[in-house]
């Protein structure tokens, strides 16, 4: 099963993907991870995305789509994917459309996580992350709950960025929901609510 989740930054998808990789066994590519990893490690890549990423813009077309390609070949993808951030443009779309055909595995699903703004902008504003190991938690946590490590708040995550990339999202990205209609493949979950009752109705709307 190959999958697509849609939804504005913040929404959810992450969580998501963690509960379907771990009832489905697929595996989940995630183009923030992918970047971030590549930023710290100073790669070509990771040092021409980390400007774009810093100020809340897309990381052009054609480097994601380049990185995305490389990632999708690797073998741990065969039994199916559930892709968290790309495409994020119609152009990205049509890659992965090429992609997937020459691999001769369709896409099933183009799954929305749909969550209004401003409830984003206060779940993200207040979005907190270990320096040790990374774990995601909230201004709540004076260290992490999960090593101790120090709690910080990630260069993307001020209230100013954040509603950049939700104006980003809107203008570039949306487009993705007609065009995943348009296709058929288009299932919008209600994402602000329980996580367990958000993802009773995706295994719902997957067929799981």
């Amino acid at each position: 099963m190959n999958i697509v989740l849609l939804g504005a930054p913040g929404a959810g998808k992450g969580t998501q993907a963690a509960k379907l990789v771990e009832d489905c066994g697929l595996c989940h590519i995630s183009t923030g991870d992918i970047l971030r990893a590549a930023v710290k490690n100073q790669t070509p890549l990771g040092v021409k995305a980390k400007g774009f990423m810093d100020a809340g813009e897309l990381v052009p077309d054609d480097l994601i789509i380049d990185l995305m390609k490389e990632r999708i070949e690797q073998p741990d993808t065969e039994k199916g994917v559930i892709l968290d951030g790309f495409p994020r443009t119609t152009t990205q779309a049509v890659a992965l459309d090429t992609m997937l055909a020459e691999l001769k595995r369709p896409l099933n699903a183009a799954l929305l996580i749909d969550v209004d703004f401003e409830v984003i902008v206060k779940r993200l504003t207040s979005r907190r992350m270990c320096k040790e190991c990374g774990h995601i938690g909230s201004v709540a946590d004076a260290a992490c709950p999960a090593c101790g490590g120090e709690m910080y708040q990630r260069d993307d995550d001020n209230e100013a960025t954040v509603r950049n990339r939700l104006d980003v999202y809107e203008k570039s990205t949306a487009p993705l929901i007609d065009y995943y209609r348009g296709c058929d493949l288009l299932v919008s979950i209600d994402g602000d609510r329980d996580v367990d009752v958000v993802y009773a109705d995706v295994k719902q709307a997957l067929g799981l």
